[in-house]
């Protein structure tokens, strides 16, 4: 499978994703799946302006994506699936059954009502739900903010309070 990485990440592109991520992984395309930045040039424009020359950037919604993962994982090089939240990948894993194997929870940032889990990993009861939900779909959820860190399975990461 050419996709490398399917990733929730609420920062979407930016240089841990595209170096951290990007160079271990060769990466040569982002699908950087959101309905709404897939209808606005000007975020586009921004987001492009993170990503190396030799690296394509796809903006997409989740229908759109779920549609076309088949041909991205025909693709000769490697690429990442990105989204910016939990509902996100909740919505294109019942969108596209079989076709997501495993999610990496990358960065879910501190916000009103969210409860630390690792450093990188704060959720709301809702949240933790949703990552459930993926998993009951045969999806490996883990969590992993870099390549070199180990990846902390679901049940794991949402047992823990805190600072990992």
């Amino acid at each position: 499978m050419s996709i490398a990485l399917f990733r929730i990440d609420d920062r979407l592109i930016h240089g841990q994703v595209v170096v951290g991520w990007g160079q271990p992984l060769e990466l040569r395309f982002i699908v950087l799946v959101d309905d709404e930045v897939a209808g606005s040039e000007w975020e586009q424009e921004l987001y492009r302006m993170g990503v190396p020359p030799e690296m394509t950037v796809h903006f997409v919604t989740v229908a759109e994506a779920a549609a076309q993962l088949p041909a991205y994982a025909q693709q000769a090089q490697p690429g990442i699936v990105l989204v910016g939240d939990i509902g996100t990948m909740q919505r294109l894993v019942l969108a596209a059954p079989g076709l997501v194997p495993t999610v990496n929870v990358g960065g879910v940032h501190h916000a009103p009502g969210r409860l630390g889990k690792l450093r990188y990993v704060f959720l709301t009861p809702a949240e933790e739900q949703g990552l459930r939900d993926i998993a009951s779909h045969g999806v490996v959820v883990t969590a992993q903010d870099v390549p070199s860190a180990r990846a902390v399975p679901l049940e794991e990461f949402l047992a823990a309070s805190g600072a990992d």
